[in-house]
Order: C-alpha cells, then structure tokens, then sequence
C-alpha cells in the first residue's frame, strides 16, 4: 500500500522571510486610517471604513426607540419601500407621531439620486449627542449661561460653545424686504453648517412669526430653540452693524486682528461675539470668512449671528473648512440639499395642510411643473437686477416672461387659438401646473389660457388653485406650505433671485431653470430664461474682500466649484 502523500512544509528560512513582509502589511493598513483619523480635521476611523467600502453595522437591544412605518397610512402607497431616513440623513430616534412630515416627506419625491456621504451622516450623529449633552435644559447649558451673564471676558474655552441665529428686524421695524421666510431658511441652514464646521451647538432666536412652523429637528428632550427669557445678552433685536460687540467693530477698534491669531489668548476676548452677515454687511464684517479671524472666532464661546443670506458658499473659501466640507460633501453642490432635507421639517399643523393640498389637486400628476414667480419692487442690495422699466408693470413683463420661456424651453405646450379647451384628447398626458406668487392674478390668468384653449399637442395641462388662497393661513405659513409643495414638482421655473424659489428646487433636488431679471430700462431679458447648472441656492452679497490675496477680489475665481451665479449679477454658488 502507498503511504498517504504528505504536503511539501515551508522551509524555516520562506517562513523567517515571509512573516515581516505579512507584518509590514498589516501596519499599513491600520497604521494610516489611525493616523488620518486622529488628525485634527480628519474622519474618524469609523467614517474611513464606510469610505473605503467596509460596512459596520451597529445593533442596537432598546425596542423602546420609536421606528418609523414604512408605508405611513397617510402617504402615497410606494411601489417598493421607499428609504424614509435619507439614506442616514435623518436619526430614527423621533417618534413619527410628534413629526409626521419627518418621515413622510420623502414619499411624496422621486428617490433622490444624491445620496449623502457617510461622512456626513456621522457628523450629523455626532452633533445631536453634543445637542443632548450641551443645549437647553441640561447643566452644562446652564453653566455656560452663568459664564456669559458674570465675565466680561471668555474665560477660555470651555466643554460646551454656542452659536445662535438671531433674524434681521421685521419691515416697519428697521427691517426690509430681505426678511422672507425663504431668506431665513437659507440663512439658518448656513448657520447650522457653520455650527458644525465648528463644533459648536445650533440655537435658534425663533421670532413669534415663525413660531409653530417647524419640528424640533435634533433627537432628545433639548430643544433648538433659545429661552430668551433668561438669555443674559437682551435685546437681540437691536443688534446691528457696527453695535459695541460685533466683530466687525472689534477690528476696527484693533481689539482683535493686531496680531497672530495663534497668539490671541481666548481670556482677553469678549464674552460674546456679534457676527453681521445681513446684506447690508461691509469690510470689516467681511473678514468672517478669513481663515486667520474664523481662528480668532474659534476661542469666543458664544457667537451671535444675524443673517438673512446663504452664505454657505463663503465657507467654502476658508482653509480650514476645506477638507471637511470635501469629506461632508463630495458633490459640493448637494450642500443645501442634505442640510435642508435634515434641518427643516414642517410642524404636524402644517403637515395636515401640505398633505391636504397634494391629495387633492397633486396626487393625480406624475408631470408637475413648480413655478415660482418673484417681482420685485426695488433693485436688490447688491446691485444684482433691477424693476422692470417704467410704464410697464412688473407683473405683465414677468407674466410674458414666464410664457415664453415655458413654451420655448417645451416645459408647457403651447396652445391652439382657434381650438376650445374640450378639443384634446382625454388619453393624452397631462400637465399640472402650481404657480406660486405674491400676486395671484399671474396664476389665474395662465390658468385661464389653458382653461379656454386646447394645445397644439393635445396634452392637457391644469393650473392648481394657489394653496391658501381662500384660506386665512399665516403669511410665513402660507409660504412654508408653498415651499414644500414646489418641493414636489419635477421641473422648476423660478425667477433668479427668488430664495422661495431657490428652497422649493434645493429640497427636491432639481435644476430649476432661472429668470434672469430685465436688464435696466428694458422691459425684457434674453434669454428668457437659462437652464441652472446646480441645484444650490446663490449667495446674493458675497463678500469683496480676498482673504487669500488680502485685497478686492474676484471670489468667483478662487476655487473651481464656487463660481458666479447664472442669474444673479454678482453672487457666488457652489458647483459640482
């Protein structure tokens, strides 16, 4: 009999030689995604992994946590389960029933094909434990709160630091039409990217106009909203350009900015800084987005900021955001759209009224077409745009805009004179039609071209009834339901400067195309309106000041994915 055949067996000398070859391999690969994760900056070693393709699936034992339903009884019926959490976006850890929009939103959308990066999804995670541990109610929010009301200075930094966002005045209160809830959207959603660029906790000022609106959009028991009534800074109405502690101000009067910023010690700044990013902001304010003062405004625990842009582009200018943003957003023109569909869901009380209003008149239409129509009264602060030409009213040059851009660009078909409105086809495809504007008879008078003629393709296309009008909603709720519903239109058409318009296509996701305003003492533009090549909002008054240079500069050439807006003379927009 053959003895069995043995296996041949390394030699001592392969295996002395292979084992530090296997060593050396194996440093490399935990070595490197240590070393990039412990770096300031840097992603944590958990966010490297999902980078890299290794996907760590965490569980968790609590039944108690409350799970969103898959298919809400009050949502359209989903051919397939639709991902109610955003790919992430979102945490599950808020009960469907205290925010129905949260969950059922996304139902009524199209999947979005930007999916937000695993980065992203982290930090998001990361900033509502700060929330929990830091924001209103909890101890260390109250030892902060003692620590601004007792020192003239900052006192180092401390555990917990805070940012708040405080609105511009109302009109007749020193305010002006740059006071939209769309402007204070924009702005919040900004804001709230600085807070986490910064590490810092996101407090709202929430004035009584938009009380009610939203949902609470962090997990836990603390709240994003301040109690102004034991705030020890009063008063945050009056605080303008200029005011005692603005940061502006603190340049001018060489408190700060005379020296390395390394070197300014955080007990000899103030307690608190007031940030101006309205639009109405000038140089000194404009060095906020300077890398060596956002150093100086790293070591003031409290930073108040008023705003009614989307300054999110300007960040991007700073070096020292640059590679978190990079990781946040690989796609930077996603940066409203992730941040947006996170922060912003509507209250239960509005939800009832946007769900009303799509079962009713939206549900039917696979074809919408939002359009957002802005005429404005007086040219826009930074000079970007002016009024249509005396003699003839904004509304019709803005009306024969709209018509000529829907046909020529064949968002709307266009329609046969000499044809009644019952000579089409009943099995052809329809249209729906929602026209949101300040002035109503733009949408009833589209509304009746199509009403009283057939098209020339037999294509049916119906105008919706504006949404609250027969109803005494709210003005900014009105606009919030307005908001939402154009979030749910596949094709956008929104004037250029229109920041309702720039939410509605930003949370759906979509290039809206733009109405370039008229050119001065013109009644119309050419062309009637240009295709945007990114869904992101436009920064209207960006900054003058190149920090980079250390003069006037043209901030739309510094980096390849903030350039100037299609639209809009003069801003600044995020491009992929």
């Amino acid at each position: 009999m053959r003895p069995p055949r043995i296996p041949p067996q390394p030699q001592p000398a392969a295996r002395s030689a292979a084992w530090p070859v296997g060593l050396l391999v194996a440093l490399c690969f935990t070595t490197l995604p240590l070393f990039l994760a412990l770096s300031p900056g840097r992603p944590t070693l958990f966010d490297l992994w999902q980078q890299m393709g290794i996907r760590v699936t965490l569980h968790y034992d609590d039944e108690t946590k409350p799970k969103p339903s898959s298919e809400p009884s009050d949502s359209p019926s989903p051919e397939s389960p639709r991902d109610v959490l955003l790919g992430g976006l979102l945490s599950p850890d808020i009960a469907e029933s205290t925010c129905r929009s949260r969950y059922l939103s996304s139902l009524y959308r199209p999947p979005s094909p930007h999916s937000p990066s695993p980065y992203l999804v982290s930090r998001l995670r990361k900033y509502e434990a700060l929330h929990r541990r830091c924001g209103p109610g909890t101890p260390l929010y109250d030892k902060s709160v003692r620590q601004l009301a007792s020192a003239h200075h900052s006192m180092g930094l401390a555990e917990c630091r805070y940012l708040v966002w405080t609105p511009p005045p109302p009109p007749g209160a020193g305010g002006n039409h740059h006071n939209n809830l769309g402007d204070r959207v924009l702005s919040m959603t900004s804001a709230f990217l600085y807070a986490l660029l910064t590490r810092r906790v996101f407090l709202v000022d929430m004035p009584k106009d938009m009380a009610g609106l939203f949902c609470e959009p962090f997990p836990g028991a603390s709240s994003w909203e301040l109690p102004v009534a034991g705030f020890p800074v009063k008063n945050l109405t009056r605080l303008r350009r200029g005011s005692e502690h603005s940061y502006g101000n603190l340049i001018g009067e060489k408190k700060v900015g005379g020296e390395e910023p390394a070197a300014v010690r955080a007990e000899l700044l103030p307690a608190y800084a007031y940030l101006h990013l309205a639009h109405d902001y000038q140089l000194p304010d404009h060095r906020f987005f300077c890398d060596g003062d956002q150093t100086v405004l790293g070591k003031v625990n409290w930073l108040l900021l008023r705003s009614d842009l989307y300054f999110a582009p300007g960040l991007f200018l700073v070096p020292q955001f640059e590679d978190e943003l990079r990781w946040m957003f690989p796609a930077p023109d996603t940066a409203f759209h992730h941040v947006g569909r996170y922060l912003f869901h509507p209250s239960n009380k509005v939800w009832k009224v946007i769900a009303g209003y799509h079962a009713s008149y939206m549900a039917r239409f696979d074809d919408r077409i939002g359009i957002q129509i802005a005429t404005p009264t007086t040219t826009l602060a930074a000079g970007n745009g002016s009024p249509a030409a005396p003699g003839l009213p904004a509304a019709e040059a803005y009306f024969e805009q709209v018509t000529a851009c829907v046909r020529q660009q064949n968002i709307l078909p266009e329609v046969d004179p000499d044809a009644a409105s019952t000579d089409y086809d009943a099995a052809a495809a329809s249209k729906a039609v929602l026209v949101s504007a300040a002035r109503p008879e733009l949408a009833e008078r589209l509304r009746s071209v199509y009403y009283e003629h057939a098209t020339v393709n037999g294509e049916s296309v119906t105008v919706l009834p504006q949404p609250g009008a027969a109803g005494k909603q709210p003005g900014n709720q009105k606009v919030l339901v307005e908001m939402f519903l154009l979030s749910y239109c596949n094709v956008s058409v929104a004037s250029g400067w229109s920041t309702v318009g720039y939410v509605g296509n930003g949370l759906a996701g979509v290039k809206p195309w733009l109405l370039p305003p008229p050119p001065r003492n013109q009644t119309s533009a050419s062309p009637h309106c240009v295709r945007a090549t990114s869904m992101e909002p436009c920064f209207h008054a960006p900054p003058s000041y190149d920090c980079r240079a250390k003069k006037s500069g043209d901030l739309g050439a510094v980096l390849r994915y903030v350039r100037r807006c299609e639209a809009v003379d003069g801003g600044l927009k995020l491009f992929d």
